[in-house]
């Protein structure tokens, strides 16, 4: 299906594997393209109601191939501009999917590949991944959502220390530092965080997303308006097939079947 990129749904979890091993799951542009329509698919298709994102081999992902890159030239701007394109529409349809995204982070997340990271919902770091911003090494600047998400998840000064000096955080320090949500034994990844995926894929679908949109949109709102939208937001989850199965359920002291719906 993709040159790329690895991708399946399986019990209403879709998979999607970075598959560049040779080049440690650097991101050419294919990759950036492949990338965008999966995220496309998972946020269109109703029977996807978590995903998990990782990379093939030793690697979660290792950033844009600079390789590549370095082929363009003096078109090169135009077509990081490209690149840009594709993968920040990726990034936006992940943070505004009803799906939660989660990272299962195998080896190394640099650069984009850090980005990346950052801009899943929860994070699962294998004990000896690493991660680094690594832009400014090469000369270049972030992206990818990472100035946005990273000094969300770590503030302002470290977020300035990882993208200036590109300090490597261990998977303990990451997560210490607010951007891995749990550390887990190298061989035990993909198991963990398929485990949380299919627990999430259980769940309220509809409800996980106004959540992840509430937590979003609560830095840049006033105290007031964002009140507004969580009562907005739960009163429209109350008309739900959701709402009112785990209101039944929790009053019926029942476990809940949700449908997503």
């Amino acid at each position: 299906m993709y040159g790329t990129l690895l991708f399946e749904v399986r019990d209403g979890v879709a998979h999607l594997t970075i598959n560049r091993p040779e080049a440690a799951n650097s991101l050419n542009a294919d990759a950036f393209r492949d990338f965008l329509d999966a995220v496309l698919r998972c946020d269109e298709d109703p029977a996807v109601r978590a995903v998990v994102i990782t990379g093939a081999g030793r690697f979660f992902c290792t950033g844009g191939d600079l390789k590549s890159f370095s082929e363009q030239g003096t078109d090169l701007p135009r077509h990081l501009k490209e690149m840009t394109t594709y993968f920040h529409a990726a990034i936006s349809r992940m943070a505004r999917m009803d799906a939660p995204v989660i990272a299962a982070v195998n080896g190394a997340a640099a650069g984009a590949g850090m980005s990346l990271a950052c801009a899943c919902d929860l994070v699962i770091a294998g004990a000896s991944a690493k991660f680094t911003m690594a832009y400014t090494r090469a000369g270049l600047t972030p992206d990818g959502s990472g100035t946005y998400f990273l000094p969300r998840l770590v503030g302002l000064k470290r977020a300035l220390e990882l993208t200036l000096t590109n300090r490597s955080l261990s998977a303990e320090e990451a997560c210490d530092w607010g951007i891995v949500s749990r550390v887990v034994p190298d061989d035990d990844v993909l198991r963990e965080a398929g485990s949380l995926a299919a627990q999430l894929a259980a769940g309220p679908t509809l409800a996980f997303g106004v959540t992840k949109r509430l937590l979003q949109s609560g830095f840049a709102e006033s105290l007031e308006t964002q009140m507004e939208h969580e009562a907005q937001g739960i009163a429209a989850m109350a008309k739900t097939a959701d709402g009112r199965e785990g209101m039944a359920a929790f009053l019926g002291k029942r476990a809940p079947s949700y449908r997503g719906a």
